[in-house]
């Protein structure tokens, strides 16, 4: 249909907004990128703005050929790729039953589950229980204490109820199929964009997380990528207040810039890789044709 003149205008307002705010959002980001292949000095002099000046890759060079963080970024895949398979059977195991109409006691147990998202036992009682179960200092210390959230046994558990049609798993019991075949021959593969966001938010979670290690780690070869990031930023900020009138002192307060920049891009590149993998999933018109008649 035709548009009006006013809607033309209010049209190019929201687009003229909607730009800026992308700018706003994606500009800290591009400044980062940009900062990490220039030349430590122009950074610290304020000449990067738009592009990158005297291309320098010192910043990166240095990071690589440091031997802890390598390894705290292999800790780090591997904190989050075995502790995101865990989280999404737990999540999948608590989920399927509650929404069932069928399971006796849901009410019950779905209180008794959004009871602990309001109420914790606190930090201190945490670190008790993780220290008598002897996963200090273990790649359990980083999994077990957040195997499952509450809130995203709550999402996927609505959307089984509400997405997943009753008539097809009634038709798979009929034909003699157990609970468990049913939800992983009917349920699970009509469940992909549900499966997309649960292993997007719980492998962000999992990627970015560093309290955990910084309160159940104290050796630094468990360490992950982000608490060693910590430790850069936090240097960082404490070297900005010393008084720069060595040349060397100069030089490598420079180099730490630069590795601040490049680790903040190691670190975010796998995250932002993994969403157009899996923005596909999030269509919900997965369901459409999946009943006849």
């Amino acid at each position: 249909m035709p548009q009006s003149r006013s809607e033309r205008i209010a049209g190019v307002f929201i687009y003229i907004i909607l730009s800026f705010i992308t700018l706003l959002v994606l500009y800290p980001l591009y400044f980062v990128l940009i900062a990490s292949i220039s030349a430590p000095e122009t950074v610290m002099r304020g000449d990067v703005w738009i592009w990158p000046r005297e291309l320098s890759f010192v910043g990166y060079e240095r990071l690589f050929a440091n031997s802890e963080l390598m390894r705290g970024f292999l800790n780090t895949l591997l904190y989050t790729t075995t502790g995101t398979a865990l989280n999404v059977m737990m999540t999948i195991a608590a989920a399927y039953p509650l929404s069932r109409a069928d399971f006796n006691g849901r009410g019950i147990f779905t209180a008794i589950i959004v009871f602990t998202m309001f109420f914790s036992g606190g930090m201190i009682p945490n670190y008790l229980l993780v220290k008598e179960l002897g996963m200090l200092d273990t790649i359990w210390a980083m999994i077990i204490p957040s195997a499952v959230s509450v809130w995203n046994i709550i999402i996927m558990r609505t959307f089984f109820q509400n997405s997943i049609p009753k008539e097809m798993q009634e038709a798979a019991f009929i034909d003699g199929a157990s609970n468990m075949r049913v939800l992983w021959r009917i349920v699970l593969p009509l469940s992909g964009p549900i499966l997309a966001v649960m292993v997007l938010f719980y492998a962000v979670g999992h990627w970015n997380s560093y309290f955990s290690a910084l309160i159940y780690l104290s050796d630094r070869s468990n360490y992950p990528l982000q608490l060693f990031l910590r430790e850069i930023l936090v240097q960082g900020q404490m070297q900005e207040m010393v008084d720069i009138s060595d040349d060397s002192l100069a030089r490598s307060l420079m180099d730490a810039e630069a590795i601040k920049y490049a680790a903040v891009i190691v670190t975010n590149l796998p995250m932002l890789l993994l969403y157009p993998f899996l923005q596909k999933y999030f269509v919900k018109g997965v369901m459409i044709g999946a009943i006849k008649g």
